[in-house]
Order: structure tokens, then C-alpha cells, then sequence
């Protein structure tokens, strides 16, 4: 165990396991830093070919942890900024990262956890596995580099529809807008992920990572967009819609957010 993810080899494959059972795998400091530090060292070991994320527990990542963030929001904004700037450098490790690196997804995807899996080169998905860029419930925008991803992913229409409403997108859906590769039977993302992960690194490594780089630079540098992220994520995170959301998520009401 290494904070709150575990990191398994399995022959050329590297399997990065977020596990936390009662927040259902939500991202913390520990984690956040465990992951950087496991792609950036596979990303310089030539016995890895490639890399599978995954959550424990029937579930992927169910997001930030808002208790957490509720805290950040009393305290000086420059905190909340190291904190995004921790979970941003998982973001960048992963797409420098010259080795494919495979989202396995079961159950619920939400928040930040959508966020990692759109920073994956590949999605594999459980069919009854569930997407939500759920920032603007409570008054906040995308980080880890969502809004950057679902962009190059989808139309213009359709980034806006998923992040101004931030409800709920099942994996058949997306597999159909080619933003998750493959749906698979339910319990089966993980051992197709492997499988696919085994196949790809047993091919021309150095290839594949020059095609990641060609990827990321067709787009122009999604390090800009992650900038972006992070000040608005500050101003949000730091004003009155935030905090009447978070707080209304924690009382199980509908948020009144302020007019005027």
C-alpha cells in the first residue's frame, strides 16, 4: 500500500489500484501524490510497458472529497492552489507519461474520478458503470484537466451539456460519442484493461510513445487548460455559489444559489 493506492506489476503491466472504502475511493493528498510518483517511475523503467488505473471496492473514484475542500474554503485560497497543483501533477505525469495508461472502470466515475478517467489514453468501462462531472451541483468547475479532455473528445455542444448539467452519463452512452473505447460486462473492466495493457506492451514501446506525444501536441499542451482550471477552480471553490453548494450538499437539500 502506498497512501491510498496500491501499485502491483504484473509482468510489463503496472496496476494502480485507488482503494478507500468509506470515501469510495475519493482522491486525497496521499493518493494524489502515490500516483504521480508510481507513473513517473514507470514512466522511466523500460520493464513497463504499460499502466492500468482501477478503484477497489466496485468503485473507480467517486470525486474530490468536499469535507475537504470545505475546509480549504475557510482557509487562505493559496492552499486550495497547492492542493489542485497535487492532484495537477498526477494529471501531468499521466500524459507524459510515454507508456499507455488504461482507465479500468466499474460503478461510479464521479467528479474528479471522471476528471482521471478522461486522462487516461484509453477507457475501458463496465456496462453498468456511471459517468458525472458533477463540479457544478455544488458551485464548482472542473479540474485535473476535465474540461481540457472532454473537449478534445467531444463537440463543443456536447462538453457544454455534460458540464453545465453535471448529471449522470451511462458507459454505453459515451462508448457511442467514442469517449469510452470499450464497454464490457459488469466486474470484467479490470481483466479486459490487463488484457489489452499486456498486448500493448508487448508492442513497439517506443512507437506508442511518440504517438502519445503527437496526440497530446495535435491539441496543443493541455498544461495551459490545467492553469485554467486551477484559478477558476480557486475563485469558485473561494466565493458564494461554492459555499452555499457544498453546504447544501452536506444538509441533503436543493443549494439557493445567490443572485445579484
Amino acid at each position: 500500500m502506498s497512501g491510498r493506492l496500491t501499485v502491483v506489476r504484473q509482468g510489463r503491466v503496472t496496476v494502480l489500484t485507488m482503494d478507500d472504502a468509506p470515501t469510495r475511493n475519493a482522491l486525497g493528498p496521499e493518493m494524489m501524490d502515490a500516483a504521480r510518483d508510481a507513473l513517473v517511475q514507470a514512466a522511466g523503467d523500460p520493464g513497463v510497458g504499460a499502466i492500468v488505473l482501477t478503484g477497489a471496492n466496485g468503485t473507480f473514484c467517486s470525486g474530490g472529497n468536499l469535507g475537504q475542500l470545505l475546509g480549504n474554503a475557510k482557509a487562505d485560497p493559496e492552499m486550495t492552489r497547492g492542493s489542485l497543483e497535487r492532484f495537477h501533477g498526477w494529471t501531468r505525469a499521466m500524459r507524459a507519461c510515454p507508456k499507455p495508461v488504461i482507465a479500468a472502470v466499474e460503478g461510479a466515475a464521479a467528479g474528479a474520478g471522471f476528471s482521471v478517467a478522461l486522462g487516461c489514453d484509453l477507457i475501458v468501462a463496465a456496462e453498468d458503470a456511471v459517468f458525472a462531472l458533477a463540479y457544478v451541483k455544488v458551485g464548482l468547475n472542473p479540474d485535473g484537466g476535465a474540461s481540457a479532455f472532454l473537449t478534445r473528445a467531444a463537440t463543443p455542444q456536447l462538453a457544454a451539456e455534460i458540464m453545465f448539467e453535471g448529471g449522470k452519463i451511462g458507459a454505453a452512452r459515451l462508448a457511442q460519442l467514442a469517449i469510452v473505447n470499450r464497454v464490457v460486462p459488469p466486474g470484467t473492466a479490470l481483466t479486459e484493461a490487463l488484457a489489452w495493457a499486456e498486448r500493448l506492451a508487448d508492442g513497439p514501446t517506443l512507437a506508442i510513445g511518440r504517438a502519445k506525444r503527437l496526440i497530446e501536441s495535435g491539441f496543443g499542451p493541455s498544461d495551459d487548460q490545467l492553469d485554467r482550471e486551477a484559478a477558476f477552480f480557486v475563485e469558485a471553490l473561494h466565493g458564494a455559489e461554492a459555499a452555499e453548494g457544498i453546504t447544501a450538499f452536506f444538509e441533503k437539500r436543493s443549494p439557493i444559489y445567490p443572485r445579484g
